[in-house]
């Protein structure tokens, strides 16, 4: 394995394990959501899972979500062969 294509893996590996961290936030809404009784603001925590899946898929202020691991995984692919 040359040195590029390992420098791509690691790059995909810590984008990778950056997006299971971000699930997590995603699990946490949905657990939220799930524990939710009648009196609770249910839209209200529908939007706030739906914000927070966006966040997890684009990305917030300064990072870029899944995006990176999307292009991170297509060049490793690419260079894999």
């Amino acid at each position: 394995m040359s040195s590029e294509i390992e420098n791509l893996r690691k790059d995909l590996d810590e984008d990778f394990a950056d997006f299971r961290k971000d699930l997590g936030k995603i699990h946490d809404k949905v657990a939220k959501l799930d524990a939710a009784g009648p009196e609770d603001d249910v839209y209200q925590l529908l939007e706030d899972l739906e914000d927070t899946v966006k966040k997890v898929r684009t990305g917030g202020l300064f990072g870029s979500g899944a995006k990176s691991l999307r292009k991170a995984r297509d060049a490793y692919l690419e260079a894999k062969g």
